[in-house]
């Protein structure tokens, strides 16, 4: 990921959702998306993913005159980098202390517990 080095908002994260959830979208398509949860203008949505576009989030696809675009970096990747940065600013790197905090602030259902003690018991 090329903007490795510059902060994502919470805006691109919302867009990067977006074209994980659905893939290549036009910004039509994405600022509809948007528009389901808040109103947001068209051209708010474009500005945004050209900004994208130039940070090398985004790739736009220029075979046709629409604004079609997709993400460079796969989901995974994307993720584990916002998490690790996360990670690093609020709880000072520890695991230990996010963990404690996320099962601690919302109900883990029995379920949940489940797959935690059967993936740390796969890590040990």
């Amino acid at each position: 990921m090329e903007s490795k080095d510059n902060e994502l908002t919470k805006s691109e994260i919302e867009i990067l959702s977006i074209l994980w959830k659905y893939g290549e979208s036009s910004v039509r398509f994405v600022n509809d998306k948007l528009n389901e949860e808040r109103p947001v203008k068209y051209t708010t949505t474009l500005k945004l993913m050209q900004i994208m576009n130039d940070k090398g989030i985004l790739s736009r696809d220029k075979s046709n005159m629409q604004h079609v675009y997709h993400v460079v970096e796969n989901q995974e990747e994307t993720k584990t980098f916002l998490l690790e940065k996360f990670l690093n600013r609020i709880f000072d790197g520890s695991v230990e202390n996010l963990m404690i905090q996320l099962l601690g602030n919302k109900k883990t259902s029995k379920e949940e517990l489940s797959k935690i003690k059967d993936l740390l018991d796969k890590m040990e």
